[in-house]
């Protein structure tokens, strides 16, 4: 990303930089060897390729492609082209510039935001406002943020309820809004989109609301720091105390971060600054070296794992983790503080390594699964990709080709890729979401590619993995 000022975070990032070098990291041996990145690269353009082909042959103008059925599925009564707006950055990222440029203009041609239906607002903002913001700044098509201001001012009336937290859902074509019980993921992942929307445009309107409802769910932290997992927007009240970096909460301290980073945002640091803090005296399951000195001073790392705990008391109630808690060794990289990063990635790898591939919910206590599905999933991925970036360590590179071999071998069909029911069996569901082009072919590339892709130091991704550059002063 670029700013005007070095991000307070850098000092620390160098110094954790220094110290990973030493460090130990016990959890997982990943047995040193060459790494054919070219070749690498090649195969997951070529995958993303197959897959792309396969969405156009049998979903082309719908939003997702059914592999197994070879048919479709839209989210709503009428589609919004959720897959091509997802993977658009990803074609230019690619170099499959003839692909992307005709995406494109299919794009700016056909879809249109005034349409009779009730839409999930967290969703729409992250895939298609966060995918037309991104492909504007990688292309300059004043057309892609025309329609992304269209569509921001259609979601808009989310934010107006009583507390300033924004409703589930919102009718484009009316405004009404409607679902009242949302959660910090939903209320908290708005301000990357809704506040480069207000940089590019000029309005500050949507920054300002985007970044209430960020405030207001901090607010409602417990008094001992912490979040919970559903929360009426309407009386603010907590419906669910749960608290973890699972779903309905994850991104909501990814974009704390992230916001401090691209908008320089000093509030956003301080809730951030203060929420780590709690999330590692509370949701941490350290192994009994973790963050200890040994006898010759270097730190080594043990066994770290994110539980779950009562937002009011600290109580741990679980001892699960999965899929989606693998997002947060990247968070931690882009914090600076790296061994967490390390030994938790390392963590997440053992939960992969498994079965062969990860599930949605592990039990880290009794080694055991406890959701077995697996729908394409790409936050292993972001952060063996942040890791390698932070590091250059080629540890990464080994364990993001074990990741790509099994993600071929159990999830490829003849028309694209499919989700799996079972990590256990392999048996595969008949669903691709658009995810699967906008992150995880995307971080997969990425962590192959030459490192003049895309320059990782000057862009922040939203949570959905659409890069976002600082283009504004």
């Amino acid at each position: 990303m670029t700013s005007a000022s070095e991000p307070s975070g850098c000092l620390a990032l160098r110094f954790f930089a220094s110290v990973a070098l030493i460090v130990s990291a016990f959890v997982i041996a990943v047995p040193a060897q060459a790494v054919d990145r070219k070749l690498l690269t090649e195969q997951v353009k070529g995958e993303f390729t197959h897959a792309w082909n396969g969405y156009k042959k049998h979903a082309w103008g719908n939003d997702d492609l059914k592999p197994l059925s070879k048919s479709f599925h839209n989210w709503y009564a009428e589609p919004l082209l959720m897959t091509p707006v997802d993977a658009l950055d990803t074609m230019y990222l690619m170099g499959m510039k003839a692909e992307a440029d005709a995406t494109r203009k299919y794009i700016t041609d056909t879809l249109k935001f005034d349409k009779d239906i009730y839409v999930q607002n967290f969703e729409i903002t992250i895939r298609i406002l966060g995918g037309l913001l991104s492909a504007h700044q990688l292309t300059g098509d004043k057309k892609l943020l025309a329609m992304a201001e269209d569509l921001g001012t259609r979601l808009l009336p989310v934010f107006d309820s009583p507390t300033g937290l924004p409703y589930k859902n919102v009718n484009l074509k009316t405004g009404k809004t409607r679902g009242e019980i949302s959660n910090p993921a939903e209320t908290g992942t708005l301000i990357i989109e809704f506040g480069t929307l207000s940089k590019l445009t000029g309005k500050p309107i949507f920054y300002d609301k985007a970044k209430r409802a960020l405030v207001e769910t901090y607010k409602r932290r417990s008094p001992i720091g912490l979040v919970g997992t559903r929360i009426n927007v309407e009386t603010g009240q907590w419906t669910n105390t749960g608290s973890h970096l699972s779903a309905e909460i994850d991104s909501y301290y990814e974009y704390l971060l992230k916001c401090s980073i691209l908008f320089g945002d000093t509030d956003c640091r301080s809730m951030w600054e203060d929420s780590i803090t709690k999330i590692n005296t509370y949701l941490a399951d350290e192994g009994e070296n973790m963050s200890k000195k040994n006898v010759s001073g270097p730190i080594v790392i043990g066994e770290l794992w994110y539980g779950h705990a009562d937002m009011n008391t600290g109580m741990r109630t679980a001892t699960t983790t999965g899929a989606l808690d693998a997002f947060f060794p990247a968070v931690l990289a882009l914090d600076g503080d790296l061994n967490r990063a390390r030994a938790l990635q390392d963590s997440m790898f053992k939960m992969w390594q498994v079965h062969g591939i990860e599930p949605e919910v592990y039990n880290y206590k009794t080694g055991k699964v406890e959701h077995a599905g697996y729908p394409l999933r790409p936050e292993i991925v972001e952060s063996t990709y942040y890791l390698y970036q932070y590091t250059k360590d080629p540890k990464y590179l080994v364990m993001g080709k074990r990741m790509w071999e099994d993600f071929v071998k159990h999830c490829r069909t003849d028309t694209g890729y499919a989700h799996l029911k079972s990590v256990v069996t392999k048996e595969k569901s008949d669903a691709m979401q658009s995810f699967l082009f906008a992150e995880t072919f995307k971080y997969f590339y990425l962590l192959f590619a030459p490192e003049n892709t895309l320059d990782f130091k000057m862009v922040v991704f939203n949570t959905e993995a659409h890069p976002i550059r600082r283009t504004w002063k």
